[in-house]
C-alpha cells in the first residue's frame, strides 16, 4: 500500500512524514513554494522531539504520479480546494482507487463519492501546524493525532482496517468505525468555532462567542435529524491522548493559519457554512455560524491579519433572524 498524500500542507504533511518514517511508501503532492522548497532540501518535520528532513517524492499534480495497483490517496487538501482536487484526480488516478479524506467538514465524502467508488472518511484531531514553505510540524507528543477512519457513508471493509493499521504504525492512535460521519459531525461541531477563533484570536469575550456557536450549530444539527458525538463522548475519546507540546508559537488553528499565511481564502462555508445550509434547509435560525461565515471570508478576501478584530465589533454585526 503506497499512501498519495493530496494536499501535503499542516495535516497531510505531518501524517506523510510520519508514515515515510514508519517505511510506507509515500508521494507527496504539494504547490508553489512549498512544493519548490521539498524538491530542493526535503520536507522538514518539527516535533517536540526534534526536527528532521526527509527525503519524500513530491509531485505538482495528480498527473504526475506514475498510478500502481494498490495506491491509496490520503486527501489533505482544504473543503475548498476538493472539487478542483477530485477533478485532478479523476482524470489521471484509476477509478478504483481508494479516497481517504482527512478533511474538516462533512461533504469531501460524498463530493468524492461522485468520481470513486471507494470513499474513506477520517475524523481528524491532529493539531499540526504549517506556515513555512517546506516545513511542518506536529504540535502533539508522542502521540501526533487521532485518525479515526470508516467507510463512506458507513461501515468498515479490508482498506480501512490496512489504513488504520498504517496510521498506528506511523505512531498514530486510529480506530475503524462504522459510523464515521456521526464522528465527523461531532468534530464539525468543534470547528464551527474556527472562524472566530481566526479572526478574534482569544480576546476577552470570545468564549461565550464559541460557546453560543456550538449551541447554534447543535440545535440545527438537531433539527436536520443528524446524528452527532456528544462533547463528552468526544472527549472521553481524546482522553489524554493528545497533549499539545508548543513553544508558544502555535497562534491558532487551521483557519487562523490561512489568514497568517494570505493564502486569500478560507474553510468557514464548509464548517459554520455547513450550518447555515442545514439551518436555511429546515427553516430555523443561524446567525451566529452566519456571521463567523462572512467575517472569515471578509478578512481573507481582504488580506486582513488573524485575530485583529475585537470580539464586540463582531457581535455588533449580528444578522437579524428573519
Amino acid at each position: 500500500m503506497r499512501f498519495i498524500v493530496h494536499g501535503a500542507g499542516a495535516v497531510g504533511g505531518v501524517l506523510g512524514a510520519y508514515l515515510h518514517l514508519s517505511g510506507r511508501p509515500v508521494v507527496l503532492i504539494a504547490r508553489g513554494a512549498h512544493l519548490a522548497a521539498i524538491r530542493e532540501h526535503g520536507l522538514t518535520l518539527e516535533s517536540p522531539a526534534g526536527a528532521r528532513t526527509l527525503d519524500v517524492a513530491a509531485v505538482a499534480g495528480p498527473a504526475d504520479v506514475d498510478w500502481r495497483d494498490g495506491d491509496v490517496v490520503l486527501l489533505a487538501v482544504k473543503s475548498q480546494d476538493t472539487q478542483a482536487a477530485l477533478r485532478d484526480l479523476a482524470a489521471s488516478a484509476p477509478p478504483g482507487t481508494p479516497v481517504v479524506s482527512l478533511q474538516n467538514g462533512v461533504d469531501n465524502e460524498r463530493a468524492a463519492l461522485r468520481m470513486f467508488e471507494h470513499v474513506y472518511g477520517v475524523c481528524v484531531m491532529s493539531p499540526t501546524t504549517h506556515l513555512t514553505p517546506g516545513v511542518v510540524r506536529a504540535d502533539c507528543h508522542p502521540v501526533p493525532g487521532l485518525l479515526d477512519i470508516g467507510r463512506y457513508p458507513s461501515g468498515v471493509d479490508d482498506v480501512a482496517e490496512q489504513v488504520a493499521a498504517a496510521f498506528v504504525d506511523a505512531g498514530y492512535h486510529s480506530v475503524p468505525r462504522p459510523d464515521i460521519m456521526r464522528w465527523k459531525y461531532g468534530k464539525l461541531l468543534r470547528n464551527v468555532s474556527n472562524a472566530v477563533d481566526a479572526v478574534c484570536g482569544r480576546a476577552e469575550g470570545t468564549k461565550e462567542i464559541f460557546q453560543r456557536i456550538r449551541l447554534e450549530a447543535e440545535a440545527v444539527l438537531d433539527a436536520a435529524g443528524i446524528a452527532y458525538t456528544p462533547g463528552d463522548e468526544d472527549d472521553e475519546r481524546r482522553a489524554d491522548i493528545l497533549k499539545v507540546v508548543t513553544d508558544g508559537s502555535r497562534g491558532g488553528g487551521s483557519s487562523w493559519q490561512s489568514l497568517q499565511r494570505g493564502t486569500g481564502h478560507i474553510e468557514a462555508d464548509h464548517l459554520s457554512g455547513e450550518i447555515v445550509l442545514l439551518a436555511r434547509l429546515h427553516d430555523v435560525p443561524a446567525p451566529y455560524n452566519e456571521n463567523a461565515r462572512r467575517w472569515a471570508n471578509r478578512f481573507a478576501r481582504e488580506g486582513r491579519r488573524p485575530a485583529t478584530l475585537a470580539p464586540g465589533e463582531w457581535l455588533g454585526t449580528l444578522p437579524r433572524w428573519r
